[in-house]
């Protein structure tokens, strides 16, 4: 299956110039939704995951299903300010300014084998963040998880030595 006809492309959105990946319309169709899962599960079963982090907003859609899928917790990382206990926090560039991250601060138990799963790796800044909150929490990560990474923007310079997987690639 196709997965990348099954992505919609919104030029200009969220701002001119950006090419924005929608997969809304992956996640509607439930063969393709079905297959994504199955893409990004299948080399972490077996691994001993012991929790699956999605990142705010469609890392949830998808960690939670990678999560289910290999047997694995699932804990979100979330926008500040949307998590009600203690939480970390950590700060990331953006091209123009700084965003933040946080995580619950019981989220992950020390040596917890921890998988991080997103929709994109872009320029690799939330990716990053999330990385430091899991080694903060004493977590080891296994890896990172996308379902499609942007070569042309070089993400993973952000992330060196990590293991990194993508199921699409433009």
């Amino acid at each position: 299956m196709d997965l990348k006809r099954h992505i919609r492309h919104v030029p200009d959105f969220p701002k001119a110039g950006i090419l924005f990946y929608d997969i809304t319309t992956l996640l509607r169709d439930p063969q393709a939704f079905s297959k994504t899962v199955d893409m990004l599960a299948t080399p972490y079963e077996g691994k001993g995951i012991d929790a699956v982090i999605g990142i705010e907003s469609r890392g949830f859609i998808l960690g939670a299903a990678v999560a289910q899928r290999i047997g694995a917790g699932f804990v979100p990382i979330r926008k500040p300010g949307k998590l009600p206990a203690s939480a970390l926090t950590e700060s990331y560039d953006l091209e123009y300014g700084t965003d933040s991250l946080e995580i619950h601060e019981d989220a992950v138990e020390r040596g917890q084998r921890v998988l991080i799963v997103d929709d994109v790796l872009a320029t690799g800044g939330t990716a990053a963040a999330a990385v430091q909150l899991v080694r903060r929490l004493g977590g080891e990560l296994h890896g990172l998880a996308f379902l499609i990474e942007l070569l042309f923007l070089d993400g993973k310079k952000k992330l060196p030595g990590e293991e990194i997987y993508s199921v699409l690639q433009y």
